[in-house]
């Protein structure tokens, strides 16, 4: 048996996105003891209920505060030495290069990183300041992960990008499905016999393409003025934020209806024809992967992350990122080829038993790690 510390930032994410992975390392035989900012005591109970102990630990995920990252810091490294981990898995970038830095000159622990994607740093701003802190970002990156026995990537092109930027190594790189998508909870849903409605999910972020989407519904409904636009996600305080009272505006236009946000997405997939998500960069997104499973088509961007979701033709189709009238083509083509929708929503369903059954992605993430898996 292994003591194995799990790192995130938002405490949701440890039962979101890692909670399936939580499990198994626990059926396993391992000791799991889950990390993150804040202790929210819905969090904590659930985590405690499955057997799973928690610490909360400070990180500011959109702040640069080196004072506030010091403290991150600080205290990671003294919960180390307290706790003596056998293996530290920690995911998104500051969990990760704060674990790794923390980690320097203590032995006997063994690190893996998993890189869930990119980031707005290394993808959105031009200009000296957004250039210094992608520099910043790639040498500490560089630097923590020289303490890393495997990362572990969620699409090629991150890995890739990584190894160009001689982050890493090829040796030291290992590749994963995304986080899996849980097929016995999203099943496949019927599709609406009624209008046509087309959904994305997510945070209101603009990398997400929310605004490429609200304009490429104002360009559709010009035609097809029956057809229903929805998008269903928080907001968000990142710099790449999209106001509540810009959706609003959206609102008020009459060409996207905005359904807050939600613990659980299925009845808004059920309630849809195709998924959309336009977004400018992912690891492997896994509202994608969802709508997938529920036997969803699904319209995305030829980008890291989502051109792995997308078999054009069989399962849905990719169009270019920020290209609000490709996007509205494509919509244009699923209301006139209706028929078929079921087909390529089959495709979906077998795409995702096929490559991304959470069960197999969890059970590579824990062969890498040396901690079982079949």
């Amino acid at each position: 048996m292994s003591k194995v510390v799990v790192i995130g930032a938002l405490p949701e994410s440890l039962l979101n996105f890692r909670g399936e992975l939580l499990k198994e390392l626990l059926m396993a035989g391992h000791e799991v003891i889950a990390m993150a900012d804040a202790e929210e005591v819905s969090v904590v109970s659930r985590l405690s209920a499955m057997g799973v102990s928690f610490r909360a630990y400070p990180v500011e995920r959109n702040g640069m505060n080196p004072l506030a990252d010091l403290k991150t810091f600080l205290v990671l490294r003294k919960l180390f030495q307290e706790l003596q981990p056998d293996v530290v898995l920690s995911y998104t970038i500051k969990p990760v290069v704060w674990s790794g830095m923390a980690l320097k000159g203590i032995s006997g622990t063994r690190f893996y990183a998993l890189i869930t994607g990119l980031g707005f740093v290394f993808h959105e701003g031009h200009g000296f300041m957004y250039q210094a802190v992608t520099r910043l970002a790639t040498s500490l990156y560089r630097f923590s992960l020289t303490r890393a026995c495997r990362v572990i990537f969620q699409n090629p092109d991150n890995q890739d990008f990584f190894i160009s930027k001689k982050i890493i190594n090829r040796n030291q790189s290992a590749l994963v499905s995304g986080s899996g998508v849980m097929l016995n909870k999203f099943t496949v849903a019927p599709l609406p016999e009624e209008g046509m409605v087309f959904l994305t999910i997510g945070r209101l972020l603009g990398g997400k393409g929310f605004r490429e989407y609200a304009m490429a519904s104002c360009l559709v409904r010009k035609r097809y003025p029956d057809a229903v636009f929805r998008i269903v996600g928080p907001t968000d305080p990142s710099p790449d934020g999209i106001s509540l009272d810009e959706v609003q505006q959206w609102q008020n236009e009459g060409t996207i209806q905005y359904l807050g946000e939600t613990r659980d997405v299925r009845p808004f997939i059920a309630a849809c024809h195709v998924y959309v998500l336009p977004s400018y960069h992912e690891g492997m997104p896994r509202t994608v992967l969802e709508a997938m499973a529920m036997g969803r088509p699904i319209l995305t961007t030829d980008v890291p992350g989502c051109r792995e979701t997308v078999v054009s033709g069989e399962n849905g189709y990719l169009v270019p990122k920020a290209d609000a009238g490709a996007l509205a083509e494509r919509m244009m083509w699923f209301i006139e080829n209706r028929n078929q929708l079921e087909r390529m929503g089959r495709a979906s369903r077998s795409m995702a038993e096929e490559r991304f059954d959470v069960r197999k992605v969890n059970a590579k993430i824990l062969r890498i790690m040396g901690l079982g898996g079949s």
